[in-house]
């Protein structure tokens, strides 16, 4: 009995083990990228392009499933990826909202510093702000003394709360000190067509959702938010709104990429790999510029850089979200 007692305990040891390692097939099966927004959005964009260069560094020319549970500010998606099986076959693919949604929402089933791992940082979208085309400021310093004396008979328009227009937007406000009028829609697309046909005044959002826009002069632009200007040549001679004198404003949609909490280390490690090599894809880096996105390749690609990255973010975004005292629920 003492024998098979001590056998007992060295198999269940042994299983434990085992459990705590991945298959050394892996990815032997399909991979799904939860993706919290709809498709055919930037997010969702940079989901399935990022998803064709990680194929061959992941391995077995693995299919790559593109999952897009959209709703409720990406909390929907990233709850869906938290609650996954940490095997490596479910991953996150979010962007700010992974910062921003602790704050935003009083009650998430989700810890987003707890129940994921960060598998590295993809990219960082710049955003723009411009205007209806009948506007009269045509410039930022003529916009900027128009909002200081309009104040909130300025309509400031926004994809919807925890979104990135939304974001930038309450930043704006902060910084200036000036409140305006929030327009909340149900994502970009109406809240652009209504910029464009006058219905309201401003709009700060990404380069994926503006740049054609502005190209086809359909909107005024004013400004990038970005620390120095763009080198896409239909934005490269708008003015960075830390130019303009608001000193350190920036705001760039970074997008990351997750796994639940749990997922074997040696898994990580391999999808990490794979990521930092999908990150010097010239395909990928050709598709992301398309975009006006800049693809990383800073420390936020390991995923100690990545974590600490979000934490910074957190802190950075907290005081504003809670100053303008507007949240979900």
């Amino acid at each position: 009995m003492k024998i098979m007692a001590q056998w007992s305990v060295v198999a269940l040891a042994a299983f434990a083990a085992a459990g705590a390692h991945a298959d050394a097939s892996y990815p032997n099966k399909p991979v799904t990228i939860v993706v919290p927004f709809t498709a055919g959005g930037p997010t969702d964009r940079v989901a399935r392009d990022l998803a064709e260069s990680l194929r061959k560094p992941l391995g077995n020319n693995v299919t790559i499933v593109i999952d897009n549970a959209d709703g409720a500010g990406s909390t929907i998606g990233m709850a869906k990826a938290a609650r996954a099986k940490p095997d490596g076959y479910t991953l996150l693919l979010n962007h700010i909202g992974v910062a921003t949604a602790p704050i935003l929402y009083r009650k998430l089933s989700f810890d987003v510093m707890k129940d994921f791992e960060y598998l590295g940082i993809i990219n960082d979208v710049p955003m723009t702000l411009i205007g209806k085309p009948t506007l009269a400021p045509n410039n930022y310093k003529e916009l900027a003394a128009f909002i200081n004396k309009e104040k909130d008979k300025v309509n400031l328009a926004n994809a919807g709360i925890g979104s990135a227009s939304h974001l930038c937007g309450l930043l704006l406000q902060s910084t200036l000190k000036v409140p305006m009028t929030p327009v909340p829609y149900k994502g970009a697309a109406p809240a652009i067509a209504d910029l464009m046909g006058n219905q309201v005044d401003v709009l700060c959002d990404q380069t994926t959702n503006t740049t054609g826009q502005i190209e086809g002069k359909k909107v005024k632009a004013y400004a990038v938010t970005t620390s120095k200007r763009l080198t896409t040549p239909s934005l490269k001679d708008l003015p960075t709104l830390q130019e303009e004198g608001l000193k350190g404003f920036e705001v760039t949609i970074w997008h990351g990429l997750y796994a639940p909490k749990g997922t074997p280390a040696d898994i990580l490690k391999k999808v990490n790999d794979a990521l930092k090599v999908a990150l010097k894809d010239p395909e990928f880096i050709k598709k992301s510029e398309g975009l006006s996105a800049v693809v990383a390749n800073d420390n936020r690609v390991t995923p100690e850089g990545h974590k600490a990255f979000v934490q910074a973010e957190i802190a950075k975004w907290t005081p504003v979200i809670k100053a303008a005292g507007t949240f979900a629920e």
